[in-house]
């Protein structure tokens, strides 16, 4: 067959398959509307199962729209004595199409027309080689764009001849798979990262499929594809444990807002839409924050010893007056003195509850000394005997004054109920009052915030502070949801009173009634219930908004960021301890991140999890990759270098400058990288210090580091160190390296960073001596 031939039966047969697609999509749009207008609104169970298939069916629309660009990617001729889908001339060879999803002739076979790239039937052929074809014969590469097949090339796996073997006419040996890799990292990169479904290596596929159930690393060096790999696993876990994750969900964090732009379509394009994307600074609910730029802060308040200052914090609202407060009660006065509340106190942290919660034994115990006291007052006997009140007396006395609230606001100002935020801002105002063992740059970081304005690396302590507070917002909800629900019930009830009452007494016949009214059949629950307004939400809707949401799978995508406070906010949303960690500890820009993986996980699961590491760069051509390898070696001695796929891009160019020539020179820079990347592509201007120029490029970057469409349609971002994790740009203008590095003190892993994004071209403006020569 000539390649013509070629591509013209693989868009017949993705003709048919999108025709399905097309097809099921109208038949469920159908059947979402008829469900909308099937159940009886006085039927509240069949109000419920009508809102889980309206929600199913729209799950399912959306997999299919995301799924179809690129439906179809690959075919494998494999040995199969049972094949489904026989070649033609032999039928033990079956013919297995691969896919972004699983697609299923309607017959009663349910004969399978396209396989899911994740169903183990379909893992030959990312693995088979030359040396083990694992029976596979011939494996095709399909590329298409859009709802076209461009391109077609195939690999002869086995040693046998078969009568596929003929087919096709693309590369063959075993090249077919490297240029369909070649194709994908050579493409324009975009402002939206795309998925590797077509081309996962061996060993990105062992760690997709991994079925470690504890806590998996990955880690690799720039380039070897740790985010790709990362969110194809999610994509595969959702698919091989559906059940389970479905009610659990699956949290996703990034360093970043926009690295979670760059990263949104992935997940979608394999048919999965529900998972949860957040930052460490946004996995609070309605708790809105900045990027901590302040070095020494987010170092100290990352550190572990910020569990002793909050719990320190919390202690100066735990208070003993000094002297005794007159307290009157009825005409009656009694005291309460500093030995009560202590003694309060002390039953309070006793109880080792969290502060709110165990505001009720320090106000059960001070109320009970106040009763006592009172009692002793009262009841005394004139003559000198015995007390004249009894116990009863006694806890009459208690119910009375704790039913009395300046009483319990007398007491309670020793104990008073806290948010965490309000224990934080008092913190921040005063540091060395709390913190009075601590050196002034704990002082001097702590001190460091902005009054009004919360920053990511307060999230962790405001988390933290919820904890030890027992302040849950969420329960807050709950307990107003209730009180709306009583007054719903009581509405309810009158409406139903009133029926009765107004019921018609004239019974002409003399026959007692045996006519049912609505207060016969129904009570004033049931009635309220079918107003009541029902959760729809998905799981994921629902996990997003709930700060205490125990996921079923938490990936963390740059890991080696995390603090130590950073790390007990992630764990505390994964009890089952099942995570997917990526990241490298030799590109931490956090001064308060990871340097050793083992010593971040051992507070949490000592020393049961998996290493694995990707060796293979598939991003960063070798001239940029060999340039960055003696300070991947000056910081971490002990890994090795990466090899790098290719050779080459558009290379490495130096742009020295002069006085202020700077602006200009970055200009320039830009619109030569520009004219490299042509009319599509993302260029990334990497500094220690973007505010410096975003006057100067003023056309290429927009304000406030924003990416924009130039005029040639190149998107030019302008980012710092860490803004740029995780991304990747087809050329990079890294300005003043130096700078980069004296910015931090990670500032070599931070420079490391910053010269391994670009899958192109680098090009350097400097006027500095360069850090690496």
């Amino acid at each position: 067959m000539s390649p013509t031939d070629d591509i013209a039966a693989e868009q017949h047969y993705l003709d048919d398959l999108l025709e399905r697609v097309d097809q099921a999509r109208e038949k469920l749009e159908q059947r979402l509307k008829a469900v909308r207008l099937e159940a009886d609104i006085d039927d509240p169970q069949g109000l419920m199962v009508r809102d889980r298939e309206a929600r199913d069916i729209a799950q399912r629309l959306d997999s299919y729209s995301a799924a179809e660009v690129g439906l179809m990617f690959g075919r494998i001729d494999v040995e199969d004595a049972e094949a489904e889908n026989p070649v033609p001339g032999n039928e033990h060879l079956d013919r297995r199409y691969i896919g972004r999803i699983g697609l299923y002739d309607d017959d009663e076979q349910m004969r399978t027309l396209l396989m899911d790239w994740r169903a183990p039937l379909a893992r030959p052929f990312y693995l088979a080689t030359t040396l083990r074809p694992d029976g596979v014969h011939t494996r095709r590469h399909i590329t298409t764009r859009g709802r076209t097949v461009r391109s077609v090339a195939d690999e002869q796996l086995s040693t046998t001849a078969g009568p596929t073997d003929a087919v096709g006419t693309g590369p063959r040996g075993g090249v077919a798979k490297e240029e369909a890799l070649l194709d994908a990292v050579n493409r324009a990169r975009t402002a939206y990262m795309q998925d590797i479904v077509e081309t996962i290596a061996a060993e990105q596929d062992a760690i997709i499929r991994a079925a470690h159930r504890g806590v998996t690393v990955v880690q690799g060096a720039p380039g070897t594809g740790k985010t790709a790999v990362a969110l194809h696993r999610a994509a595969y876990l959702l698919y091989t444990w559906r059940e389970q994750l479905d009610n659990t969900g699956v949290l996703i964090i990034g360093p970043n807002d926009r690295f979670l732009s760059y990263i949104s379509q992935v997940l979608p394009s394999l048919g999965e839409t529900g998972v949860v994307l957040a930052t460490p600074g946004t996995l609070l609910p309605n708790l809105h924050t900045v990027p901590e730029t302040n070095l020494l802060a987010r170092e100290v308040k990352g550190s572990a010893e910020m569990l002793t200052i909050l719990g320190d914090a919390i202690k100066t609202y735990q208070t003993v007056p000094e002297d005794s407060i007159d307290i009157s009660i009825d005409g009656l006065n009694v005291q309460l003195t500093p030995k009560m509340v202590r003694a309060a106190r002390t039953r309070a942290r006793r109880s080792r509850k969290p502060h709110n919660h165990a505001r009720a034994a320090f106000l059960d115990h001070g109320l009970n000394s106040l009763a006592e006291a009172l009692g002793e007052s009262i009841g005394a006997d004139p003559l000198g005997g015995e007390n004249l009140l009894g116990k009863g007396d006694i806890a009459t006395l208690r119910e009375e004054l704790g039913a009395d609230p300046a009483v319990v606001d007398a007491l309670g100002q020793f104990w008073p109920e806290l948010r965490p935020t309000q224990v934080l801002e008092r913190l921040y105002a005063d540091p060395a009052a709390i913190a009075v063992d601590y050196d002034e740059d704990t002082w001097r970081g702590l001190a460091a915030h902005s009054s009004g304005e919360w920053t990511d690396a307060d999230a962790p302590l405001i988390d933290e502070l919820i904890d030890m507070l027992g302040y849950v917002s969420d329960e807050e909800t709950a307990a107003e949801e209730r009180e709306q629900w009583l007054e719903k019930i009581t509405e309810a009830q009158e409406a139903l009173d009133i029926l009765t009452g107004s019921a018609s007494q004239d019974l002409d016949d003399g026959f007692a009634p045996e006519v049912l009214m609505a207060y016969d059949v129904i009570d004033a629950e049931t009635l309220a219930a079918r107003q009541r307004v029902r959760d729809h939400r998905t799981t994921a809707e629902r996990a997003a908004a709930d700060s205490r949401w125990a996921f079923g799978h938490v990936i963390v995508d740059e890991a080696q960021e995390l603090s130590e406070m950073a790390w007990r906010m992630v764990f505390r949303r994964s009890p089952n301890k099942w995570m997917t960690l990526v990241g490298d500890p030799a590109q931490t820009g956090n001064p308060g991140g990871v340097d050793s993986w083992a010593e971040a996980l051992s507070p949490f699961v000592a020393d049961r999890w998996q290493l694995h590491q990707l060796t293979v760069n598939y991003r960063t051509p070798k001239d940029i990759a060999d340039l960055a390898a003696p300070l991947l070696h000056e910081i971490d001695p002990s890994q090795p270098s990466p090899l790098a796929l290719r050779e080459s891009g558009t290379g490495v160019r130096y742009v020295p400058v002069e006085g202020a020539d700077l602006g200009s020179k970055v200009q320039a820079a830009v619109e030569q990288a520009r004219e490299l990347t042509g009319e599509a592509g993302l260029i990334g201007v990497i500094t220690a210090d973007p505010a410096r120029l975003e006057d100067v490029v003023t056309e290429q970057v927009a304000e406030q580091s924003e990416s924009m469409t130039d005029k040639a349609g190149a998107e030019v971002v302008l980012v710092d160190t860490a803004a740029a994790k995780g991304l990747e740009f087809d050329e990079v203008i890294l300005v003043e390296p130096a700078d980069i590095v004296e910015s931090s003190p990670q500032g070599l892993n931070d420079l490391y960073v910053a010269m391994t994004r670009a899958t192109q071209g680098l090009t350097v403006v400097h006027a500095r001596p360069l850090p690496w020569d």
